[in-house]
């Protein structure tokens, strides 16, 4: 196993990337020839999400995610220290992603889209989209066991997990914001200074990612 250093730069720089290009999408969008919409949005997400993980799997696992990480804790996955170490270098990652985006991008533009701040829709409550997200980040962490934790799993890298963020987002995205992701959420958040909701999507991806690491854990890996 790789240093606990090594391996928090490598969750710090797959998070950047899906920070970077997942808001940079976003904020694409409100451009004038900027025509992707959801299917483009989910896509980038997919994508870049797929080969970070791919590229960062042997080194540190490619969590780039704290509700994953938190979740193979709960499993005993991964240690205390190590799940804490990962957490600090996801966020990280996406303060830096969402920084250099403010940085290289017209202040009209980073305001007009809050940097790709995820936001509830207003007819969704707030206890509603903690759920959505909940449900929509089990598939995700059922996706990582299925494809990288499990002994039999598939040799498809990181792209198995990665495509979840496809349909997630075209089914959540317009409702709750299709985070899945407490990282996602935090960096543009915070750099963008558009702090509201936040607890959906810290209390929603770790509920369900605990649901679903210790559903493996318990039924689907037990001998």
């Amino acid at each position: 196993m790789a240093p606990l250093s090594r391996r928090m730069v490598a969750e710090a720089l797959g998070t950047f990337g899906l920070i970077f290009i997942g808001c940079g999408v976003v904020v694409a969008n409100t451009f004038p020839d900027g025509n992707s919409g959801i299917v483009g949005i989910a896509l980038a997400h997919a994508v870049v999400l797929g080969v970070m993980i791919t590229c960062t799997m042997n080194i540190s696992g490619g969590h780039h995610n704290p509700a994953v990480t938190i979740g193979l804790f709960s499993a005993g996955r991964i240690s205390g220290k190590d799940a804490g170490a990962y957490v600090v270098a996801q966020l990280v990652g996406a303060l830096l992603g969402a920084f250099l985006l403010r940085l290289l991008l017209p202040p009209g533009v980073v305001s007009a889209g809050s940097l790709g701040t995820p936001t509830v829709a207003l007819a969704i409550t707030g206890p509603q989209a903690v759920g959505i997200e909940a449900v929509l980040t089990f598939f995700l962490v059922s996706a990582v066991y299925g494809t990288a934790v499990s002994p039999n799993a598939p040799k498809v890298g990181g792209f198995g997990i990665g495509l979840v963020l496809l349909f997630d987002i075209l089914a959540g995205g317009p409702l709750s914001g299709g985070v899945m992701n407490p990282a996602r959420a935090f960096g543009p958040a915070v750099v963008s200074g558009n702090l509201i909701g936040q607890y959906v999507w810290w209390v929603g991806p770790i509920l369900g990612g605990i649901i679903a690491a210790q559903l493996w854990e318990r039924v689907l890996l037990k001998e």
